[in-house]
């Protein structure tokens, strides 16, 4: 089956990026920078969400986001679905921090149950396809709305049409130029339908 082993951020300031990973969340070899001076505006058509155990852990980890230089796009709430907030990273990368817990039942902590990538398609039945094509194999799948896939490896990846995906982030769906995102996959170098590109991982 394949899999995303990892994520690479291309962001104008190396340094930086790695810094606020560091800061922000702990975050270990997951989710990696390169140097790139490529073109982009506005929305870049993906999200990063940290998935964690219990509220107090969404909190601190929202906060020492903010402290490494985020700006809130969703202040931590409460909603039907759990408690979460979404911050953008000084690179531009948007941050969704969520649980589906409402209670904490211990100590807060700064564990990270997942990291997910969602996609934002302009056809999700598309992209879907391909990504089926290549070997992923869907683990839930609600029409030409979202797509969630089975992994085995340390990022989980889903499709979800871009407009919902903006929507859901709390920011403008209009943007343009380089994603400034590659997906590192145990399988060759591809491109997507919506230009997300696939390098062969580490």
């Amino acid at each position: 089956m394949t899999n995303l082993q990892g994520v690479v951020l291309e962001v104008a300031d190396v340094v930086a990026a790695e810094r606020f990973l560091k800061d922000a969340f702990g975050l270990d070899e997951r989710v990696r920078v390169r140097e790139s001076a490529a073109e982009t505006s506005g929305f870049r058509g993906f999200t990063l969400s940290l998935t964690v155990g219990q509220p107090s852990t969404v909190s601190s980890l929202f906060d020492s986001a903010v402290g490494a230089g985020a700006t809130v796009v969703k202040p931590v709430t409460k909603s039907l679905w759990g408690y979460g907030g979404v911050v953008q990273a000084p690179d531009g990368t948007i941050w969704k921090i969520a649980t589906s817990a409402k209670k904490d039942t211990g100590p807060a902590t700064r564990e990270i149950d997942a990291v997910v990538l969602l996609l934002g398609c302009e056809d999700v039945a598309e992209s879907k396809k391909f990504y089926v094509d290549n070997g992923l194999t869907v683990a839930r799948s609600f029409g030409r709305k979202y797509v969630e896939f089975d992994a085995t490896g340390p990022v989980k990846l889903g499709l979800y049409g871009r407009k919902a995906l903006a929507k859901d982030a709390g920011v403008p769906v209009d943007g343009s130029g380089a994603h400034r995102i590659a997906l590192d996959m145990d399988a060759g170098s591809q491109v997507d339908p919506d230009g997300f590109a696939w390098e062969p991982a580490a």
